[in-house]
C-alpha cells in the first residue's frame, strides 16, 4: 500500500483523493521521516448509550512521540514553542521558554488525563532509563484537547498502564491516523477528527533535511472550513452533529513539528509559530475557547545540547535568511495534517447517543477526484 495514499490499517489519507497540496513529502509523509522520532497510540472504545461517569461509553486514549530513539531520550532537543490561543494546557513549556529545549517522550491525550500522563511518563523513564532522572529535570512535554462530547471525560479512564503502552508501542515507519490515540474522541469542523501527520523534504546546502508535524485536531466550526482554498464547509452543511447533549465549545489543536535540521532554539520558536498559519489554511482561527499551542524541536546539534560543564558546546545553525523554506515547509505539514485527521475517519457515536459524522468521502472524490 502507498503510505502516501492510505494509513497502515487501510485508511485513505488526504492524498487518497487528488488534494493537491504544495511541497513534497516525505517516504511515509509523516512525522517520523525525520529519523529517529517515532510514534505510538493506545486508542480505548468501549460501550454505548447513556452516560455513567466512571464506567463510560469511553472514546478517547494516549498517543506517545518518542522524539528520540530510546537509548537517547535523555539527550536534550532545542526547542520553542508558542502559543496562538492559551486555552489549554502543554506541560514542561516554561523548560522550554528558559533553556529553549526538553527531554523525554511527549504524550498527548484528553484534557483531564493531562497530569497523569505526564506522571507516567516520568515513572516510565524511571523503568526504561532511572540513570535519567538522576542527570536531568523531570520535566516532560504532555499537551491535552477536549474530547468530552464523545467520552466520559470526567470517568479519568486513562491510566498508567495505558500510557507505558503507547510508548512501549512506540515505533517509526508509518503511523495510523484518524480515530486513534488521544484523538480518538476528537472533532473538527463539525465533522470526526483527530490524529494526523505529514512531512516535507526540504534542501538547502546540498542536503535533503525533513520536518514533519503530528496534530492532534479538535477546533473549528463547519461554516469555516476549507480545503486547499475551496469554502467546503459552505457546501457541507450536512451531515450534522447529532447533540443528544449540548456540545460546548472546547475546541483546541497540539500541534508538534519535528525536523533534523539545526536550527537553535529561537529559530525553533519561529518554527513554531508558523504553525496556525497551516491551522488557519483549514479554517481555524483560534476562537476565544480554543487551545492552539504549538511545540517545534530540531533533533540535531545533538552534541552542542548536552555539552559537559567546563566545556564549550558547538552548535552548527542554518541562518535566519535561509529559514523561509522551513516555514513553507511546517505550515504545509501542518495544513495536510489535519485533513488528513479528517480523511482517515469514519462516523462515531458516543455518550449520550451523540454523533459525530466523517467528513463525507464522496464529495471529496465528486470535487477532487482519485489520488494515484
Amino acid at each position: 500500500m502507498n503510505p502516501h495514499l492510505v494509513t497502515p490499517s487501510g485508511k485513505p489519507r488526504a492524498r487518497a483523493f487528488a488534494i493537491p497540496f504544495d511541497g513534497t513529502p516525505g517516504p511515509y509523509n509523516a512525522i517520523t521521516d525525520v529519523e529517529g522520532v517515532s510514534v505510538g497510540y493506545t486508542t480505548l472504545i468501549s460501550g454505548d448509550g447513556p452516560l455513567v461517569p466512571g464506567k463510560g461509553p469511553v472514546r478517547t486514549g494516549v498517543t506517545a512521540i518518542l522524539p528520540r530513539p530510546r537509548a537517547d531520550l535523555a539527550t536534550p532537543m532545542f526547542a520553542g514553542m508558542f502559543s496562538q490561543n492559551g486555552n489549554g494546557e502543554l506541560t514542561g513549556w516554561h523548560l522550554i521558554e528558559e533553556m529553549g529545549g526538553f527531554n523525554f517522550p511527549i504524550i498527548v491525550t484528553n484534557t483531564h488525563s493531562c497530569g497523569l500522563t505526564r506522571d507516567a511518563t516520568i515513572k516510565w523513564m524511571r523503568r526504561v532509563m532511572p540513570e535519567a532522572l538522576d542527570d536531568t529535570w523531570g520535566l516532560p512535554v504532555a499537551g491535552e484537547t477536549w474530547d468530552g462530547f464523545l467520552n466520559d471525560i470526567n470517568g479519568f479512564h486513562v491510566t498508567d498502564a495505558h500510557v507505558f503502552a503507547a510508548l512501549d508501542a512506540a515505533s517509526p515507519g508509518p503511523i495510523e491516523e484518524g480515530s486513534v490515540g488521544g484523538g480518538t474522541g476528537m472533532i473538527t469542523f463539525g465533522f470526526k477528527a483527530g490524529s494526523g501527520t505529514a512531512s516535507r523534504v526540504v534542501e538547502w546546502g546540498g542536503i535533503r533535511y525533513t520536518v514533519g508535524v503530528f496534530v492532534q485536531s479538535n477546533f473549528g466550526k463547519r461554516h469555516n472550513l476549507s480545503i486547499r482554498g475551496r469554502p467546503a464547509g459552505r457546501e457541507l452543511a450536512e451531515p450534522k452533529l447529532v447533540e443528544g447533549t449540548p456540545l460546548k465549545e472546547k475546541s483546541s489543536i497540539i500541534g508538534i513539528a519535528a525536523t533534523d535540521a539545526p536550527f537553535l532554539p529561537h529559530q525553533m520558536k519561529r518554527l513554531a509559530r508558523r504553525m496556525p498559519l497551516g491551522v488557519a489554511a483549514t479554517g481555524g482561527f483560534g476562537y476565544n475557547s480554543s487551545g492552539d499551542i504549538f511545540l517545534a524541536f530540531s533533533t540535531a546539534n545533538a552534541s552542542g545540547v548536552r555539552a559537559a560543564p567546563g566545556t564549550f558546546g558547538h552548535a552548527g545553525f542554518i541562518p535566519d535568511t535561509d529559514i523561509d523554506r522551513f516555514f513553507d515547509a511546517v505550515i504545509q505539514s501542518t495544513e495536510e495534517a489535519i485533513l488528513n485527521a479528517l480523511v482517515a475517519n469514519d462516523d462515531m457515536t458516543g455518550i449520550n447517543g451523540n454523533f459525530v459524522p466523517a467528513l463525507p468521502k464522496t464529495w471529496l472524490e465528486g470535487n477532487f477526484g482519485r489520488g494515484e
